[in-house]
């Protein structure tokens, strides 16, 4: 007696619909994970974008003002168009490092003359130049 064996067992069946199903289990993960990267992309950059646009706002706004204008603190919103979004702007006296360690390698009259030259040129540079760090939130 002669089987037609045209049709697909039960097992087979099963077996077919579970490779099936983690087909489109690892793809729905992997469209998920992708979509979820995305999102984070373009919350950074709209970050960045913010920042940018209020560091070149601090920059016009105390351009060729004095030092002391410029606040220690200040703080907003962006407005009404991305209220989610908020900015903090903190400044301070700029603090160089000591380099005297750096130079005592050096002979006793130059280091003497280096350091020196070290110290006046870092208090001008501590007069005349103010730390500002800008955070977006």
């Amino acid at each position: 007696m002669l089987k037609n064996n045209k049709a697909f067992t039960l097992i087979e069946v099963v077996l077919a619909m579970m490779i099936m199903a983690s087909g489109l289990f690892i793809l729905t993960n992997s469209w998920s994970g992708t979509y979820n990267r995305l999102k984070n992309t373009q919350v950074k950059v709209q970050l960045a974008a913010l920042l940018e646009r209020k560091v070149v706002e601090i920059e016009r706004e105390y351009k060729n003002k004095s030092l002391e204008s410029i606040p220690e603190e200040k703080e907003d919103s962006f407005g009404e168009d991305l209220p989610e979004y908020s900015w903090k702007m903190t400044s301070q006296k700029l603090e160089l490092p000591d380099l005297s360690a750096v130079l005592e390698t050096q002979q006793e009259g130059v280091k003497n003359n280096i350091a020196y030259l070290v110290k006046i040129i870092s208090e001008h540079i501590s007069k005349s130049v103010k730390e500002v760090k800008v955070d977006v939130t």
